[in-house]
C-alpha cells in the first residue's frame, strides 16, 4: 500500500519535533528514503556533507534506517551507519563527529509505530521551523533530482567511545558500593547501561532487546510501567532503581523503598550539583516543573530560566542563555557538556554520584528537594480547547493572583502557594492539567475543581 503523500496526511506524520507514524500505514521504506533525500538536499545546500544514522530495537527499525541512509547517500551525503543505538548515543555521534544525525525510534510508543529524530551537526535539534517544514513541503511537491556523485556509506560502532565520554563527564565515587536496579523495558538501555555502568553492581530487569515490549510499555511516565521496578528494588535490597524509556533518552528514579522520585526533585538535585561547581550558573526548567526548582536555584545563587514544555524550546534556550543544565517534568534532562542534548544516563550518573558521595539512603537525600505535592499530568478530551480553558479562568476569576500564557495558562491563586497549568496538546484534542500545592488535600481539591470546569 502506497503511503498517502497529500499534505494533510504528511502533516500527521511530520510533527513539530520529529517524524512519527504507524509503520505500513503512515510511513514505510519508500517514505523514509524520501525523507532522507529531502534532508540531504537541505543539508547540502547549507554545506553539511555527513550524517550519522542510528536505530533502536523495533522490528521495523533496521530496514527503515537502511532506506533513509540510501536516500541520503543518493543525494550526496556521506552516511555513517551506527546500527543499534540509543538516542543520546546518536547525539554523542553528531556532537563529537560534527555531523548531522537521524535516529530511528518511536521512543515510548507501541511497537507498530516508528519515527525519526533529526539533528544537525553538533546535535542541534531540527523542528518544523528549522527543516521539518521544508521536508514536508518536498514530500508533497517533489524532491529535486540528486546533483553530483552519491555519498559513501560506512558502518561504525561508537558505543565504547560514548560510554567512556559519559564516565568522564560524571565520576561516580567508589567509596560506597551501590546496588542499582535497572529496568530497561526491553529498550536500548539494555545495550547502553552495561557499557556505561559495567563496573557497578547493576541488577538487570528486562535487558533483552525486544521492540515488541513483551513485559510492559517503555513509558516510565505512566505509573503502571514502574510497578515491576518498584517491586524489584525492594526484592533486591537495592539502593536505587532506574527506569528508561524505549530509546533511553529519559530516566526515572525509584528510591530504596520502591517509591518513585519526582523528576522535579531530580532536576533540583542536578541543579544543586551544577551550581556547586559553577556558582551563578543559569539553569533551565520548564513551566510545569515544581516551584521548588526555581526556589532552590535562587537560594543557591543561580539564575533560573523558565521555558515552554518541549525539547526544542529547552535546547534553544540552553544555547541562547548559556545554561549549563535543564530539566523537564517528563524526565528529560539536558546538559551543556553533552551538546545541550538530553541523556537519561548522564542524569542517572549524577544521581548515582550524589548518592555515593554521602551515607544517607536515597529517600533521605531527595527529601530536601521535595517541598510541594503535585498532581501529575491529567488529560481531558475536549472538542473546543480554547472554550474549556476560558471556563477554567472564569471559574477562578475571583481568586487569581496571576496568570501567564507562556504555554497554555498558568494560574497562581491568591494568598496561597497553589498553582495550576492548563495547556492544549499540539496533536490531539486534549487539555493537559498539572496542579501543585503544599499539601495533598489542597492538590486533590484544586484538581477536582479545575477538572470540573474543563469537563463541564
Amino acid at each position: 500500500m502506497a503511503i498517502n503523500r497529500e499534505r494533510d496526511s504528511i502533516d500527521k506524520v511530520i510533527k513539530a519535533y520529529d517524524v512519527r507514524g504507524v509503520v505500513g500505514e503512515q510511513i514505510d521504506e519508500d517514505f523514509v528514503a524520501d525523507v532522507g533525500a529531502a534532508f540531504a538536499t537541505i543539508l547540502r545546500d547549507e554545506g553539511e556533507t555527513r550524517i550519522a544514522v542510528g536505530h533502536d530495537m523495533r522490528p521495523s527499525s533496521p530496514d527503515l534506517a537502511a532506506a533513509f541512509a540510501r536516500g541520503a547517500s543518493e543525494h550526496g551525503l556521506d552516511v555513517i551507519e551506527l546500527g543499534l543505538t540509543s538516542t543520546d548515543e546518536l547525539y554523542f555521534a553528531a556532537g563529537t563527529m560534527n555531523c548531522a544525525g537521524a535516529m530511528f525510534t518511536a521512543s515510548h510508543n507501541p511497537a507498530r509505530y516508528n519515527g525519526i529524530k533529526l539533528c544537525r551537526a553538533g546535535a542541534t535539534p531540527v523542528s518544523t521551523s528549522t527543516g521539518l517544514g521544508e521536508i514536508a513541503r518536498m514530500l508533497v511537491d517533489g524532491i529535486p533530482a540528486p546533483e553530483g556523485e552519491p555519498g559513501s556509506v560506512e558502518k561504525r560502532d561508537v558505543l565504547e567511545d560514548y560510554a567512556a565520554f559519559l564516565r568522564d563527564l560524571v565520576e561516580v565515587p567508589v567509596r560506597r558500593d551501590l546496588v542499582i536496579a535497572v529496568d530497561a523495558a526491553n529498550g536500548m538501555a539494555g545495550l547502553t547501561v552495561p557499557a556505561v555502568l559495567g563496573d557497578m553492581d547493576v541488577r538487570p530487569l528486562y535487558f533483552e532487546l525486544d521492540g515488541t515490549f513483551p513485559n510492559h510499555e517503555a513509558n516510565p511516565l505512566d505509573p503502571k510501567n514502574l510497578e515491576d521496578l518498584q517491586k524489584f528494588v525492594v526484592e533486591q535490597g537495592a539502593d536505587i532503581g532506574l527506569a528508561f524509556d524505549g530509546d533511553a533518552d529519559r530516566c526515572f528514579v525509584v528510591d530504596e523503598k520502591g517509591r518513585p522520585v519526582s523528576p522535579s526533585a531530580i532536576t533540583a538535585l542536578v541543579a544543586t550539583r551544577t551550581l556547586e561547581k559553577n556558582p551563578g550558573a543559569t539553569i533551565i526548567h520548564n513551566l510545569i516543573t515544581s516551584r521548588a526548582v526555581p526556589e532552590i536555584i535562587g537560594e543557591l545563587g543561580g539564575t533560573a530560566v523558565r521555558t515552554r514544555v518541549g525539547h526544542s524550546y529547552i535546547k534553544a534556550e540552553m544555547a541562547s542563555s548559556g545554561a549549563l543544565f535543564g530539566g523537564e517534568h517528563s524526565a528529560h534532562y539536558y546538559f551543556a557538556d553533552f551538546f545541550n542534548a538530553d541523556s537519561g544516563l548522564v542524569a542517572a550518573l549524577h544521581v548515582l554520584a550524589a548518592l555515593a558521595e554521602q551515607d544517607r539512603p536515597l529517600s533521605a537525600l531527595m527529601a530536601e528537594f521535595d517541598r510541594y505535592v503535585a498532581s501529575g499530568e491529567i488529560n481531558s478530551e475536549v472538542e473546543d480547547q480554547e472554550a474549556a480553558t476560558q471556563r477554567v479562568l472564569d471559574a477562578f476569576k475571583d481568586r487569581i493572583e496571576s496568570v501567564d500564557r507562556l504555554d497554555g495558562v498558568t494560574v497562581t491563586l491568591e494568598g496561597t502557594k497553589a498553582w495550576f497549568n492548563v495547556r492544549a496538546s499540539n496533536t490531539e484534542p486534549l487539555l493537559r492539567l498539572n496542579v501543585e500545592a503544599p499539601t495533598r488535600g489542597e492538590v486533590d481539591a484544586l484538581t477536582a475543581e479545575v477538572l470540573a470546569a474543563i469537563r463541564s
